[in-house]
């Protein structure tokens, strides 16, 4: 049988099916703090959706919950088919590799090469050399940096830095990737690159939320957008921009 990890990588079909499914989920911290009240979304495999709001409105709680690194308070938060809240700690990180994940300040380990970044990420879950040495070569050539193989964090530029994020979440080859402000520390021009690759893995079949500030992109990409406000969904909309239009 051939294994995710060397199998070529080649478009996901799409379904139709929900891949992420909030219904009435709040998330109140222990010190009294409300961080999201009363939310509903669905999203479905293959979609594309931005995740737009000030800051303090509830993003980055939204995302916490969808990797299970918080439990909701209230409501009931659906990933891949699993109740989250119904999850036994051990499955967890079986649902991690599921979703890859892009930060904006990259979390490379600096002493690594590209190659090894990306290549460390299977290690840590038991992947043979072979694999390995198949996989690590496939991802960086989809993100463009397959003459890169052999350099440092430092010796990149930072759109290099986060296409190398962005390979080593897709090692595990998940059906979702969430990118928390993959462009917040790009210049515009690097900002829309990563953007066109991340249009390009969508294409691939792969579900992608993008939590983002980047009003330019939101307004010319003009996909669904999911708004927060003090952590409320205060508008849900397909092919929108950034701020509500009238």
């Amino acid at each position: 049988m051939t294994s995710m990890l060397t199998r070529p990588i080649a478009p996901r079909p799409t379904t139709g099916e929900p891949i992420i499914t909030l219904t009435d989920v709040g998330m109140t911290y222990p010190n009294g703090k409300v961080a999201l009240l009363d939310v509903t979304v669905t999203i479905l495999a293959g979609d594309f959706v931005f995740l737009v709001g000030p800051s303090g409105a509830g993003k980055s709680t939204f995302i916490r919950l969808l990797i299970r690194e918080q439990v909701a308070t209230s409501g009931r938060v659906v990933v891949a088919g699993q109740d989250l809240a119904r999850m036994r700690r051990g499955q967890v990180p079986a649902l991690r590799r599921r979703i890859g994940i892009v930060f904006q300040d990259f979390r490379l380990l600096p002493a690594k090469t590209v190659f090894e970044n990306v290549a460390f990420a299977l290690e840590v879950t038991g992947a043979t050399r072979q694999e390995i040495r198949w996989r690590v070569p496939q991802l960086l050539s989809l993100v463009g940096l397959h003459e890169h193989d052999d350099h440092l964090p430092t010796q990149l530029s930072g759109g290099e830095l986060q296409r190398v994020a962005i390979a080593r979440a897709l090692v595990h080859d998940p059906a979702m990737l969430i990118a928390d402000e993959p462009t917040g520390n790009l210049d515009p021009v690097t900002s829309w690159e990563i953007i066109q690759l991340l249009i390009q893995i969508n294409a691939m079949g792969t579900t992608v939320l993008m939590a983002t500030h980047n009003q330019e992109i939101v307004n010319a990409m003009r996909r669904r957008v999911l708004a927060l406000e003090h952590g409320t969904l205060v508008r849900d909309e397909s092919g929108a921009a950034y701020e509500r239009e009238y």
